[in-house]
């Protein structure tokens, strides 16, 4: 190698090691018919969630699509199955730039803004149409701008569907029967409270380590959508599914604000329409996985009812009224105001 040569190489080194801390890396391909490379940039996304999930299939086809409108100038590398880390680690790496995109729970993301908790809130929506119309509204919208206080960008929702009560061997048809039991719920204040406020013991735990302390008995159930009640194979320790529908939390797509602001305002407007194409397809696939999901732990033996949602209603008023005069409050009842 000549020193010309060497001086050009070591040169777009550098250049991939800075771009690289901004969440893309630089890669030189050689389109197929062209003279000459093409420098193209190559998005890093990291998620928690094993290859056949339905945000993860979604996000497999943002990455076709972004390719497709962007000539291939844009490109998508996914890490999922926690390979860079856990939802708190993906948002901090999303955060300082290290990482372009990450999916997360609004549950997880609470944890860096308070107005997210109001996802947790039990049966602040009415429907599923309900909670569509205020995530595709000006309210989500709100949200997803909120998200740049915190360098990070919202993108898009994915349905993560109703989460419900599942235990070892005690049906809950009503909260008295949550009374005295241990129920895994996320690192959310809000769930602890729902919990709680429902009469039962709240016990925040890692989602890894729950299958095997249902087994062990260190915790009497847990709760969660159909798809991941199934794909966890909870459901072989579990035996009683009640579809109380406490809460409707949706994952959301973020980008980093520093790697959003070295694209151009063309690779941003990209990056929007393949993010909103996948979440087109997520909520396809998502109602399609959840159906399945039912019917199998149907015929491995588990007792899937639907109680009576009133009782729990009534039960988490006073959790609704505690908001009252703050921010989360305010939003609360713009939610509730949503047609």
């Amino acid at each position: 190698m000549n020193s010309k040569s060497f001086s050009m190489f070591a040169a777009g080194v550098l250049v991939g090691l800075l771009v690289a801390t901004c969440g893309y890396t630089w890669v030189l391909r050689q389109p197929s018919g062209a003279v000459g490379g093409v420098a193209v940039k190559e998005l890093k996304l990291g998620h928690s969630l094993d290859l056949n999930h339905p945000v993860h299939l979604a996000m497999e086809r943002m990455a076709e699509r972004l390719e497709e409108l962007s000539g291939g100038r844009l490109t998508l590398s996914i890490s999922p199955n926690g390979q860079l880390g856990n939802e708190v680690e993906c948002i901090e790496l999303t955060q300082r730039g290290s990482m372009a995109l990450t999916k997360t729970s609004t549950a997880t993301l609470e944890g860096f803004l308070p107005e997210f908790a109001a996802f947790g809130v039990p049966y602040l929506f009415r429907d599923e149409e309900h909670f569509w119309s205020v995530l595709h509204g000006e309210i989500g919208d709100e949200l997803l701008e909120a998200c740049t206080t915190q360098n990070l960008r919202g993108l898009c929702w994915y349905d993560a569907g109703a989460r419900s009560f599942y235990t070892v061997k005690t049906p809950i048809n009503t909260p008295a029967d949550l009374k005295g039991l241990k129920i895994r719920v996320q690192e959310s204040k809000t769930a602890i409270a729902m919990v709680e406020a429902l009469g039962g013991a709240p016990t925040p735990m890692n989602f890894g380590e729950l299958y095997t302390s249902l087994q062990q008995s260190l915790v009497d159930g847990a709760e969660n959508n159909p798809p991941s009640f199934s794909s966890s194979r909870h459901y072989e320790v579990c035996k009683e599914y009640s579809l109380d529908e406490h809460t409707m939390v949706p994952d959301l797509l973020l980008v980093s604000e520093i790697a959003w602001q070295k694209l151009s305002e063309q690779e941003q407007g990209w990056l929007r329409q393949a993010a909103a194409d996948s979440a087109v397809l997520q909520r396809e696939l998502w109602k399609e996985r959840s159906d399945k999901a039912l019917e199998v732990v149907q015929e491995s033996g588990v007792q899937v009812t639907r109680p009576d949602k009133q009782p729990f209603i009534d039960a988490v008023r006073p959790m609704h009224e505690s908001y009252e005069g703050t921010d989360v409050g305010a939003l609360l009842e713009r939610i509730l105001a949503v047609e």
